[in-house]
């Protein structure tokens, strides 16, 4: 029910009807636990799974014909009974930072706090830059960037998918697109699959 599903999902179902004209497709929100729980780090509270359980009983159950996933969310296998049918264009697959005050990732003051979801993500940006502290934080687009401005949190800056911004139409408000060569994306970043 995110903005970002929101916008994925109508781009897949205005494809659709171009190839489709002669058939209706409705958009059906469910909301999965990974959407639900937001106050824990996923690795606390489950696999990657987590963003892809309740559709997919929904798609076995018959209330559903088709669904809408970011690929980064996708378990490697398909459940037993579905078909992973295609991937649509990808965006851009690289990390970015959106920072509060600084510049740049180099600018950042040691002891600087970056809030990401993503272990991969700290992990890498802690090789390049020891000094600096990651805190987790979850939620959507929106909900992170609001953290980032809140000052009660206390962050300096979050790492986030290029993809995602672009999507939204907030590009924008990229402070730094990470190099991809010192920091990989994941998986499947900055692409959707149905």
């Amino acid at each position: 029910g995110s903005k970002l599903a929101l916008v994925q999902s109508e781009y897949v179902k205005r494809r659709m009807e171009e190839a489709y004209p002669e058939d209706t497709f409705e958009l059906v929100i469910i909301k999965t636990t990974g959407d639900k729980v937001t106050d824990k780090p996923l690795a606390a509270i489950g696999t990657k799974g987590l963003f892809v359980k309740e559709i997919e009983e929904e798609l076995l159950s018959g209330s559903i014909d088709m669904a809408v996933h970011s690929m980064k969310d996708m378990p490697a296998e398909c459940e037993t009974g579905l078909t992973f049918a295609k991937a649509w264009k990808r965006e851009d697959c690289r990390d970015v930072l959106i920072l509060k005050t600084a510049g740049s990732f180099s600018e950042l003051p040691s002891g600087a706090v970056i809030g990401t979801g993503s272990i991969r993500r700290a992990c890498q940006l802690a090789m390049l830059r020891p000094d600096i502290q990651f805190t987790a934080i979850r939620g959507n687009v929106d909900t992170r960037i609001n953290k980032l401005m809140d000052d009660s949190y206390g962050l300096d800056g979050i790492v986030l998918a290029a993809a995602g911004l672009n999507r939204l139409g907030r590009s924008s408000e990229i402070t730094e697109y990470l190099d991809p060569v010192g920091c990989y994306s994941g998986t499947g970043t900055g692409s959707s699959c149905d």
